[in-house]
């Protein structure tokens, strides 16, 4: 038999190369759409959904309930998502990073802003800097990565109590040290919560001087998938820069980001 010339049998390869990525592609279109609806899907709906004949929606179903990402409800004709779509993405959960995966989001906001961007996580009764990318102004805000802040009298630290039960806000609120208290911190309860609520509803917090004078800070939470709080991202600077005519901006501007990084982390922000 005669062999192919080189040309065609590239040719070939590239043929079968395009055909396998479709049908990847295919198949990630048909587990996506089982992902967005939690009481499963018919194979006609599936159809619609992915804009698929019903002939290669089935064919791809069968590949990927052989490999358990996709099962069949018997009692209800209904496909859903499989066993494996759960351990792949808890391997995801285990391997991330909230840091790394931060940092691209933070160098943006910091370019937007034109101020000093930190990422912090809650330890016990504090909030700690994991990380910061700093501004190129003169005058700017600096905490190095370990540095610990009260978890009420900053930014990061109110955006995360906003999410916590009553009863632990309370108990944060009953326990500040004097240490931790300044001028400006808020420390009574129902001022406190009346300020969680307004954070729920903007969805982004203020340090107006509560833990440094002279230092404005504005703050967003990152979410896990069970939209709880893993972190928060904040833009910091001085007063003479973050105005209270810039704030509903900076606000808008860390929401955004903190709401980009946690779809990065495969968390989901509170509805």
């Amino acid at each position: 038999m005669a062999e192919q010339a080189p040309e065609k049998q590239s040719r070939v390869r590239d043929v079968e190369r395009s055909g396998q990525i479709q049908s990847v592609t295919r198949a990630l279109s048909v587990l996506n759409a089982l992902a967005e609806d939690d009481g499963g899907m018919t194979l006609t709906e599936i159809s619609r959904t992915v804009i698929l004949p019903p002939s290669t929606v089935h064919r791809l179903l069968t590949t990927l309930q052989q490999e358990r990402y996709v099962r069949f409800d018997n009692e209800r004709g209904v496909w859903q998502i499989g066993v494996q779509c759960f351990t792949v993405g808890n391997a995801f959960v285990r391997t991330r990073d909230l840091v790394s995966m931060s940092r691209p989001y933070m160098r943006r906001l910091m370019e937007e802003s034109g101020e000093t961007v930190n990422l912090a996580v809650r330890d016990g009764d504090a909030m700690v800097y994991l990380s910061q990318v700093e501004c190129r102004e003169m005058m700017r805000a600096f905490a190095k990565p370990g540095a610990r802040v009260p978890i009420v009298g900053s930014a990061v630290g109110k955006a995360l109590l906003a999410r916590l039960p009553r009863q632990e806000v309370g108990r944060v609120l009953r326990e500040i040290p004097p240490s931790q208290r300044t001028r400006k911190t808020i420390d009574a309860e129902p001022r406190m919560r009346n300020e969680l609520e307004q954070v729920r509803k903007q969805q982004f917090a203020v340090d107006d001087e509560e833990h440094s004078a002279g230092l404005r800070c504005v703050a967003a939470a990152v979410f896990d998938q069970n939209a709880e709080p893993l972190g928060a991202i904040s833009i910091s600077g001085p007063t003479a820069r973050i105005t209270n005519e810039r704030l509903s901006a900076l606000g808008t501007m860390v929401c955004t980001v903190s709401r980009e990084a946690t779809t990065a982390m495969g968390g989901r922000w509170p509805g």
